[in-house]
Protein backbone atom coordinates (compact mmCIF):
# COMPACT_ATOMS: atom_id res chain seq x y z
CA UNK A 1 0.00 0.00 0.00
CA UNK A 2 2.85 2.16 0.57
CA UNK A 3 3.90 1.53 -3.20
CA UNK A 4 0.56 2.67 -4.55
CA UNK A 5 0.28 5.30 -2.32
CA UNK A 6 3.20 6.99 -3.39
CA UNK A 7 2.78 9.97 -5.90
CA UNK A 8 -1.19 9.12 -5.92
CA UNK A 9 -3.69 12.04 -5.34
CA UNK A 10 -6.23 10.24 -4.30
CA UNK A 11 -8.08 6.94 -4.36
CA UNK A 12 -11.47 6.02 -4.37
CA UNK A 13 -12.43 4.48 -2.13
CA UNK A 14 -8.80 3.82 -0.14
CA UNK A 15 -10.31 1.60 2.20
CA UNK A 16 -11.74 -0.63 -0.44
CA UNK A 17 -8.52 -1.06 -2.39
CA UNK A 18 -6.37 -2.63 0.78
CA UNK A 19 -8.89 -4.61 1.18
CA UNK A 20 -8.73 -5.68 -2.42
CA UNK A 21 -5.20 -6.05 -2.16
CA UNK A 22 -4.61 -7.81 0.98
CA UNK A 23 -7.85 -10.60 -0.81
CA UNK A 24 -5.33 -10.96 -4.23
CA UNK A 25 -2.64 -11.85 -1.90
CA UNK A 26 -4.92 -14.56 -0.06
CA UNK A 27 -6.25 -15.78 -2.69
CA UNK A 28 -2.74 -15.40 -4.82
CA UNK A 29 -4.99 -14.04 -7.67
CA UNK A 30 -3.08 -10.96 -9.33
CA UNK A 31 -5.59 -7.68 -9.77
CA UNK A 32 -6.65 -6.52 -13.28
CA UNK A 33 -5.33 -3.14 -12.79
CA UNK A 34 -6.89 -0.78 -16.00
CA UNK A 35 -5.27 2.48 -18.28
CA UNK A 36 -7.07 3.77 -20.75
CA UNK A 37 -5.61 5.70 -23.86
CA UNK A 38 -7.19 7.17 -27.03
CA UNK A 39 -4.03 7.54 -29.49
CA UNK A 40 -4.83 11.08 -30.79
CA UNK A 41 -1.40 11.60 -31.61
CA UNK A 42 2.00 9.62 -32.41
CA UNK A 43 4.45 11.18 -29.33
CA UNK A 44 3.93 10.36 -25.60
CA UNK A 45 4.97 13.13 -22.95
CA UNK A 46 6.37 12.21 -19.61
CA UNK A 47 3.12 13.50 -17.70
CA UNK A 48 1.70 10.85 -19.80
CA UNK A 49 3.86 8.29 -17.98
CA UNK A 50 2.87 9.38 -14.31
CA UNK A 51 -0.37 6.55 -14.27
CA UNK A 52 2.18 4.09 -16.56
CA UNK A 53 3.88 4.35 -13.84
CA UNK A 54 1.90 3.40 -10.89
CA UNK A 55 0.76 0.96 -13.25
CA UNK A 56 4.58 -0.40 -13.02
CA UNK A 57 4.89 -0.51 -9.27
CA UNK A 58 1.30 -2.90 -9.55
CA UNK A 59 2.91 -5.12 -11.50
CA UNK A 60 6.16 -5.16 -9.32
CA UNK A 61 3.65 -5.90 -6.99
CA UNK A 62 2.34 -9.03 -8.99
CA UNK A 63 -0.73 -7.69 -11.06
CA UNK A 64 -1.59 -7.23 -14.29
CA UNK A 65 -1.48 -4.16 -16.30
CA UNK A 66 -4.25 -3.75 -18.94
CA UNK A 67 -3.95 -0.72 -21.57
CA UNK A 68 -7.18 -0.40 -23.50
CA UNK A 69 -6.73 1.21 -26.81
CA UNK A 70 -9.33 3.63 -27.56
CA UNK A 71 -10.05 3.37 -31.02
CA UNK A 72 -13.80 3.67 -30.79
CA UNK A 73 -13.56 6.35 -27.96
CA UNK A 74 -11.02 8.55 -29.99
CA UNK A 75 -13.30 8.47 -32.88
CA UNK A 76 -15.73 10.72 -30.64
CA UNK A 77 -13.07 13.10 -28.95
CA UNK A 78 -12.70 13.44 -24.84
CA UNK A 79 -13.95 16.84 -23.80
CA UNK A 80 -12.12 16.93 -20.90
CA UNK A 81 -10.22 20.20 -20.33
CA UNK A 82 -11.01 21.75 -23.63
CA UNK A 83 -13.82 24.29 -24.52
CA UNK A 84 -14.43 22.44 -27.74
CA UNK A 85 -14.91 18.86 -28.83
CA UNK A 86 -11.84 17.33 -30.32
CA UNK A 87 -12.34 16.19 -34.48
CA UNK A 88 -12.58 12.78 -34.66
CA UNK A 89 -10.08 10.57 -36.38
CA UNK A 90 -10.17 7.37 -39.15
CA UNK A 91 -9.24 4.37 -37.97
CA UNK A 92 -6.25 4.03 -39.77
CA UNK A 93 -4.98 7.15 -38.44
CA UNK A 94 -5.80 5.69 -34.66
CA UNK A 95 -4.08 2.62 -35.57
CA UNK A 96 -1.14 4.01 -36.37
CA UNK A 97 -0.94 6.00 -33.51
CA UNK A 98 -1.48 3.09 -30.97
CA UNK A 99 1.25 1.41 -32.24
CA UNK A 100 3.66 3.87 -31.60
CA UNK A 101 2.18 4.92 -27.86
CA UNK A 102 2.66 1.30 -26.74
CA UNK A 103 6.14 1.24 -28.07
CA UNK A 104 6.52 4.35 -25.95
CA UNK A 105 4.75 2.70 -22.76
CA UNK A 106 6.78 -0.36 -22.65
CA UNK A 107 10.15 2.10 -21.79
CA UNK A 108 8.25 1.61 -18.05
CA UNK A 109 6.19 -1.20 -18.05
CA UNK A 110 6.77 -5.14 -17.83
CA UNK A 111 5.78 -6.55 -21.38
CA UNK A 112 5.60 -10.31 -19.68
CA UNK A 113 3.01 -8.33 -17.49
CA UNK A 114 1.13 -5.89 -19.74
CA UNK A 115 -2.06 -6.99 -21.86
CA UNK A 116 -3.06 -4.62 -25.08
CA UNK A 117 -6.89 -4.84 -25.98
CA UNK A 118 -8.71 -2.30 -28.29
CA UNK A 119 -12.07 -1.66 -27.65
CA UNK A 120 -13.22 -2.44 -30.78
CA UNK A 121 -13.06 -6.20 -29.38
CA UNK A 122 -16.10 -5.65 -27.88
CA UNK A 123 -18.00 -2.21 -29.48
CA UNK A 124 -17.60 -3.70 -33.11
CA UNK A 125 -20.56 -5.83 -32.27
CA UNK A 126 -22.58 -3.28 -30.36
CA UNK A 127 -25.82 -2.35 -32.07
CA UNK A 128 -28.03 -0.04 -30.95
CA UNK A 129 -30.23 -2.19 -28.34
CA UNK A 130 -26.88 -2.39 -26.57
CA UNK A 131 -26.35 1.52 -26.54
CA UNK A 132 -29.55 1.91 -25.13
CA UNK A 133 -29.22 -0.94 -22.55
CA UNK A 134 -26.15 0.79 -21.57
CA UNK A 135 -27.75 4.46 -21.33
CA UNK A 136 -30.26 3.00 -19.24
CA UNK A 137 -27.94 3.12 -16.58
CA UNK A 138 -27.03 7.08 -16.56
CA UNK A 139 -29.18 9.93 -16.26
CA UNK A 140 -29.13 13.25 -17.97
CA UNK A 141 -28.56 14.99 -14.58
CA UNK A 142 -25.34 13.44 -13.84
CA UNK A 143 -23.63 13.62 -17.00
CA UNK A 144 -24.48 17.46 -16.82
CA UNK A 145 -22.40 17.34 -13.47
CA UNK A 146 -18.80 16.58 -15.20
CA UNK A 147 -17.61 19.87 -14.91
CA UNK A 148 -16.66 20.29 -18.67
CA UNK A 149 -19.77 19.83 -19.91
CA UNK A 150 -21.39 22.29 -17.50
CA UNK A 151 -19.09 24.72 -18.34
CA UNK A 152 -19.60 24.45 -21.83
CA UNK A 153 -23.32 24.73 -21.17
CA UNK A 154 -22.93 27.93 -19.33
CA UNK A 155 -20.64 29.55 -21.70
CA UNK A 156 -23.13 28.87 -24.78
CA UNK A 157 -20.67 26.47 -26.68
CA UNK A 158 -22.01 23.24 -28.65
CA UNK A 159 -22.12 20.21 -26.74
CA UNK A 160 -23.23 17.17 -28.98
CA UNK A 161 -24.80 14.00 -27.68
CA UNK A 162 -22.09 11.74 -29.18
CA UNK A 163 -20.10 13.73 -26.54
CA UNK A 164 -22.12 12.37 -23.92
CA UNK A 165 -21.95 8.74 -25.04
CA UNK A 166 -17.94 8.53 -24.40
CA UNK A 167 -17.83 8.42 -20.41
CA UNK A 168 -20.29 6.00 -20.92
CA UNK A 169 -18.28 3.66 -23.39
CA UNK A 170 -15.18 4.36 -21.28
CA UNK A 171 -17.29 3.21 -18.02
CA UNK A 172 -18.06 0.06 -20.54
CA UNK A 173 -14.44 -0.71 -21.01
CA UNK A 174 -14.14 -1.30 -17.44
CA UNK A 175 -16.98 -4.06 -17.36
CA UNK A 176 -15.57 -5.85 -20.45
CA UNK A 177 -12.01 -6.63 -19.01
CA UNK A 178 -13.77 -6.84 -15.41
CA UNK A 179 -11.38 -4.14 -13.69
CA UNK A 180 -10.36 -4.13 -10.61
CA UNK A 181 -8.15 -0.98 -10.79
CA UNK A 182 -8.31 2.15 -13.31
CA UNK A 183 -5.77 4.65 -13.28
CA UNK A 184 -5.65 7.97 -14.72
CA UNK A 185 -4.89 11.54 -13.89
CA UNK A 186 -6.94 13.50 -11.77
CA UNK A 187 -8.98 15.07 -14.78
CA UNK A 188 -10.24 11.57 -15.47
CA UNK A 189 -11.96 11.71 -12.03
CA UNK A 190 -15.67 11.67 -13.70
CA UNK A 191 -15.12 8.84 -16.27
CA UNK A 192 -13.29 6.97 -14.02
CA UNK A 193 -16.04 6.43 -11.34
CA UNK A 194 -19.08 6.33 -13.76
CA UNK A 195 -17.08 3.06 -14.21
CA UNK A 196 -17.39 2.51 -10.98
CA UNK A 197 -20.99 2.88 -11.02
CA UNK A 198 -21.98 1.10 -13.78
CA UNK A 199 -19.80 -2.20 -12.92
CA UNK A 200 -22.07 -2.23 -9.60
CA UNK A 201 -25.51 -1.78 -11.54
CA UNK A 202 -24.15 -5.14 -14.09
CA UNK A 203 -23.57 -6.87 -10.92
CA UNK A 204 -19.95 -6.78 -11.02
CA UNK A 205 -17.59 -5.82 -7.93
CA UNK A 206 -16.71 -1.90 -8.71
CA UNK A 207 -13.36 -0.99 -9.62
CA UNK A 208 -10.68 1.77 -7.55
CA UNK A 209 -10.06 4.57 -9.22
CA UNK A 210 -5.99 5.52 -7.84
CA UNK A 211 -5.55 9.01 -9.57
CA UNK A 212 -2.61 10.63 -10.17
CA UNK A 213 -1.87 14.37 -9.95
CA UNK A 214 -1.06 16.24 -13.10
CA UNK A 215 2.31 16.89 -13.82
CA UNK A 216 2.93 21.08 -14.32
CA UNK A 217 4.96 21.27 -17.59
CA UNK A 218 8.90 23.10 -17.92
CA UNK A 219 8.03 26.42 -18.26
CA UNK A 220 6.35 25.67 -14.48
CA UNK A 221 3.12 25.72 -16.08
CA UNK A 222 -0.39 24.09 -14.67
CA UNK A 223 0.23 20.96 -16.69
CA UNK A 224 2.52 19.32 -18.98
CA UNK A 225 1.10 19.00 -22.75
CA UNK A 226 2.36 19.19 -26.54
CA UNK A 227 -0.45 21.86 -27.49
CA UNK A 228 1.65 24.12 -24.76
CA UNK A 229 5.30 23.49 -26.07
CA UNK A 230 5.76 22.92 -22.38
CA UNK A 231 6.44 18.88 -22.25
CA UNK A 232 9.36 16.59 -22.37
CA UNK A 233 8.65 14.10 -24.86
CA UNK A 234 9.02 10.00 -24.35
CA UNK A 235 11.31 9.79 -26.74
CA UNK A 236 13.22 12.93 -27.36
CA UNK A 237 16.85 12.94 -28.32
CA UNK A 238 18.94 12.64 -24.85
CA UNK A 239 20.77 15.84 -25.25
CA UNK A 240 17.42 17.32 -25.83
CA UNK A 241 15.39 15.74 -22.51
CA UNK A 242 18.64 16.32 -20.35
CA UNK A 243 18.23 20.36 -21.45
CA UNK A 244 14.64 20.30 -21.04
CA UNK A 245 14.98 18.64 -17.28
CA UNK A 246 17.42 21.70 -16.36
CA UNK A 247 15.75 24.48 -17.24
CA UNK A 248 13.01 23.83 -14.87
CA UNK A 249 11.86 26.17 -12.35
CA UNK A 250 13.33 25.25 -8.79
CA UNK A 251 10.28 25.07 -7.28
CA UNK A 252 9.60 21.67 -9.74
CA UNK A 253 12.34 19.58 -8.48
CA UNK A 254 10.63 17.54 -6.05
CA UNK A 255 7.75 17.29 -8.33
CA UNK A 256 9.66 15.68 -11.06
CA UNK A 257 11.72 13.63 -8.56
CA UNK A 258 8.29 11.82 -7.54
CA UNK A 259 6.21 11.90 -10.66
CA UNK A 260 8.12 12.15 -13.79
CA UNK A 261 11.45 9.80 -12.29
CA UNK A 262 9.83 7.72 -10.35
CA UNK A 263 12.84 7.93 -7.19
CA UNK A 264 12.52 6.19 -3.99
CA UNK A 265 11.63 8.17 -1.21
CA UNK A 266 14.84 8.35 -0.13
CA UNK A 267 16.18 9.94 -3.14
CA UNK A 268 13.27 12.25 -2.66
CA UNK A 269 13.75 13.82 1.10
CA UNK A 270 17.65 13.92 0.41
CA UNK A 271 16.53 16.16 -2.35
CA UNK A 272 13.63 17.86 -0.23
CA UNK A 273 16.12 18.69 2.50
CA UNK A 274 19.39 19.64 0.37
CA UNK A 275 16.71 22.60 -1.27
CA UNK A 276 15.54 23.74 1.93
CA UNK A 277 19.32 24.03 3.65
CA UNK A 278 20.13 25.86 0.44
CA UNK A 279 23.88 24.42 0.73
CA UNK A 280 23.42 22.80 -2.74
CA UNK A 281 23.31 24.96 -6.22
CA UNK A 282 19.86 23.56 -7.27
CA UNK A 283 21.78 22.97 -10.81
CA UNK A 284 23.34 20.07 -9.02
CA UNK A 285 20.23 18.71 -8.26
CA UNK A 286 18.48 19.03 -11.39
CA UNK A 287 21.27 17.23 -12.93
CA UNK A 288 20.82 14.06 -10.71
CA UNK A 289 16.97 14.47 -12.01
CA UNK A 290 17.88 14.70 -15.58
CA UNK A 291 20.51 11.44 -15.33
CA UNK A 292 17.38 9.42 -13.28
CA UNK A 293 14.73 10.30 -16.13
CA UNK A 294 16.97 10.12 -18.53
CA UNK A 295 17.87 6.27 -17.56
CA UNK A 296 14.31 5.89 -17.10
CA UNK A 297 13.73 6.52 -20.91
CA UNK A 298 16.77 6.00 -22.50
CA UNK A 299 19.90 4.72 -20.48
CA UNK A 300 22.57 5.41 -17.56
CA UNK A 301 25.05 5.85 -20.77
CA UNK A 302 23.14 8.74 -22.77
CA UNK A 303 22.78 10.27 -19.81
CA UNK A 304 25.65 10.91 -18.54
CA UNK A 305 27.12 11.54 -21.99
CA UNK A 306 24.38 14.67 -22.10
CA UNK A 307 25.38 15.47 -18.95
CA UNK A 308 29.14 15.82 -19.92
CA UNK A 309 27.35 17.61 -23.17
CA UNK A 310 25.38 19.68 -20.87
CA UNK A 311 27.88 20.98 -18.39
CA UNK A 312 30.46 21.72 -21.26
CA UNK A 313 28.39 23.78 -23.31
CA UNK A 314 26.17 25.68 -20.62
CA UNK A 315 28.54 25.96 -17.70
CA UNK A 316 31.94 25.63 -18.42
CA UNK A 317 31.32 27.36 -21.93
CA UNK A 318 34.56 25.85 -23.29
CA UNK A 319 32.92 23.64 -26.18
CA UNK A 320 30.20 23.23 -28.37
CA UNK A 321 27.41 20.19 -29.22
CA UNK A 322 29.14 17.27 -30.46
CA UNK A 323 27.01 17.75 -34.00
CA UNK A 324 26.21 21.38 -34.86
CA UNK A 325 24.11 21.05 -37.77
CA UNK A 326 25.69 23.61 -41.00
CA UNK A 327 22.57 25.91 -42.38
CA UNK A 328 23.28 27.92 -45.73
CA UNK A 329 22.68 31.16 -45.58
CA UNK A 330 23.24 34.02 -47.96
CA UNK A 331 25.88 36.41 -48.28
CA UNK A 332 24.10 39.39 -47.38
CA UNK A 333 22.69 41.91 -44.04
CA UNK A 334 19.85 40.24 -42.74
CA UNK A 335 17.91 41.14 -39.65
CA UNK A 336 18.60 39.17 -36.39
CA UNK A 337 14.52 38.05 -36.35
CA UNK A 338 13.90 37.19 -40.10
CA UNK A 339 17.55 34.98 -39.74
CA UNK A 340 15.54 32.98 -36.59
CA UNK A 341 12.91 32.76 -38.37
CA UNK A 342 13.96 31.83 -41.20
CA UNK A 343 16.09 29.14 -40.10
CA UNK A 344 13.24 27.92 -37.04
CA UNK A 345 15.41 28.48 -34.36
CA UNK A 346 11.87 29.90 -32.35
CA UNK A 347 7.92 29.00 -32.32
CA UNK A 348 7.35 32.18 -33.39
CA UNK A 349 8.92 35.90 -34.17
CA UNK A 350 7.73 37.26 -30.54
CA UNK A 351 9.53 34.42 -28.80
CA UNK A 352 12.46 34.88 -31.17
CA UNK A 353 12.21 38.83 -29.90
CA UNK A 354 11.71 37.97 -26.72
CA UNK A 355 14.77 35.81 -26.61
CA UNK A 356 16.76 38.63 -27.99
CA UNK A 357 15.65 40.35 -25.39
CA UNK A 358 16.53 38.48 -22.60
CA UNK A 359 19.75 37.92 -23.61
CA UNK A 360 19.15 34.35 -24.95
CA UNK A 361 20.90 34.50 -28.61
CA UNK A 362 24.81 34.67 -29.33
CA UNK A 363 26.57 34.63 -32.44
CA UNK A 364 29.89 33.51 -31.97
CA UNK A 365 29.57 33.58 -27.99
CA UNK A 366 28.35 37.53 -28.30
CA UNK A 367 25.26 38.19 -26.99
CA UNK A 368 23.04 40.17 -29.54
CA UNK A 369 20.42 41.79 -26.93
CA UNK A 370 18.57 44.20 -29.98
CA UNK A 371 16.01 42.27 -31.73
CA UNK A 372 16.21 45.31 -34.45
CA UNK A 373 20.26 44.71 -35.24
CA UNK A 374 21.27 43.13 -38.27
CA UNK A 375 23.79 41.05 -39.14
CA UNK A 376 25.98 39.60 -41.54
CA UNK A 377 26.81 36.52 -41.58
CA UNK A 378 30.20 34.83 -41.61
CA UNK A 379 30.88 31.47 -43.16
CA UNK A 380 31.68 28.79 -39.88
CA UNK A 381 29.95 31.48 -37.51
CA UNK A 382 27.74 29.59 -34.74
CA UNK A 383 24.42 31.08 -33.93
CA UNK A 384 22.86 29.81 -30.78
CA UNK A 385 19.01 30.81 -29.71
CA UNK A 386 18.24 29.80 -26.24
CA UNK A 387 19.71 26.98 -24.12
CA UNK A 388 19.87 24.16 -26.63
CA UNK A 389 19.48 25.22 -30.19
CA UNK A 390 23.14 25.79 -32.11
CA UNK A 391 23.54 26.45 -35.89
CA UNK A 392 26.87 26.64 -38.00
CA UNK A 393 26.49 29.54 -40.83
CA UNK A 394 27.78 28.31 -44.06
CA UNK A 395 27.40 31.47 -46.36
CA UNK A 396 26.78 31.00 -50.02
Amino acid sequence: MDLIRRGVEEIVPEGDLEARVRKAIETDTPLRVKYGIDPTGSDVHVGHMVPISKMRDFQDAGHIGIIIIGDYTAQIGDPTGRDESRPSLTKERVRENARTYVEQLMKVLDREKTKVVYQTEWFEGFGLADMIRIGHYFTIAQMLSHETFAKRLEAGLPLAMHELFYPMLQAYDSVAIKADIELGGTEQRFNILQGRDLQRAMGQTPQIAVLSPMLPGIDGGAKMGKSLGNYIGVSDEPADMFGKVMSIPDNLIVSYFTLAAGASPDVIEHAKSELAAGEVNPRDIKRRLAAAILTRYHDGEKAARADEEFMGVFSRRDQLPDDVPEVHVADKPIGILDLIDSLKLAPSRSEARRLVQQGGVTLDGEKISDHTVEITPRDGSVLRVGKRKFVRLRVG
